[in-house]
């Protein structure tokens, strides 16, 4: 595998995915879907990759709040994730299904907490729409293990869009297969083996901040015209 970046940067990313998810809209529209989009993005890291794809099908752009559930004694190895509205996605590996209850129940408490921080800072500068019926698309700025991008697709499926659609840069190969069962279609970009970190394949990749996603937030959602907005509509929940 070469060792020359993917992408120059999230912004980069994002406008390259545009292009495939445009790409995939039009040909759903094309066979008679009348659907229109809302692009949710995983913050933080997935914001920067999103506001080009909403853009680009000039939509609104949502996030939704997720966070890795980690083992007690090693924060750096996920065991699951949790949304901010509580719906949880664990692994099922035989580590895990011997932790006590009680140690999972903490740790879960502890990933809750922090997506619903998140998401309570920046659910002021999003729109107030629900995804019922539309098209709901998932981006995120890669996708290692699918479990938080997974259990985002789980929360919105609770809210019934017409269709969810996973979409990243780049994922590891094969993830996809397993992605589908969360989702109605799944657009990577780039499957590349191997893979061993999202951060390998942007030339820069630097941490995205609070206050840089909510003022992409507010640039986009107050940007849009109004004559192309959807009648908003409350959320559910």
């Amino acid at each position: 595998m070469s060792s020359t970046p993917m992408f120059s940067d999230r912004v980069d990313a994002g406008e390259h995915l545009a292009i495939s998810i445009k790409a995939e809209l039009a040909a759903l529209y094309a066979g008679g879907v009348s659907a229109s989009p809302i692009v949710y993005a995983l913050p933080r890291g997935g914001i920067p990759v999103a506001v080009p794809v909403a853009r680009c099908l000039d939509c609104p752009l949502d996030i939704l709040a997720a966070k890795k559930i980690t083992q007690p004694d090693n924060p750096e190895l996920a065991i699951g994730a949790v949304t901010s509205d509580g719906h949880v996605l664990w692994f099922e590996p035989a580590p895990l299904r011997k932790q006590k209850k009680s140690q999972r129940e903490v740790v879960l408490a502890n990933a809750l907490k922090k997506a619903q921080a998140l998401q309570d800072k920046l659910s002021p500068s999003c729109p107030s729409i629900s995804p019922k019926g539309a098209i709901a698309i998932l981006v995120d700025d890669g996708i290692a293990t699918g479990m938080t991008i997974a259990a985002a697709a789980k929360a919105l499926r609770a809210q019934q869009p017409a269709l969810i659609w996973i979409c990243a840069p780049v994922a590891p190969q094969g993830l996809s297969d397993w992605l589908q069962q969360w989702c109605d279609r799944v657009i990577i970009l780039g499957t590349p083996n191997p893979f061993l970190s999202v951060s390998r394949f942007y030339a820069s990749f630097p941490q995205v901040e609070t206050s840089e996603v909510i003022a992409y937030l507010q640039q986009h959602n107050q940007q849009r015209s109004p004559d192309t907005q959807p009648t908003d509509t409350p959320r559910d929940g």
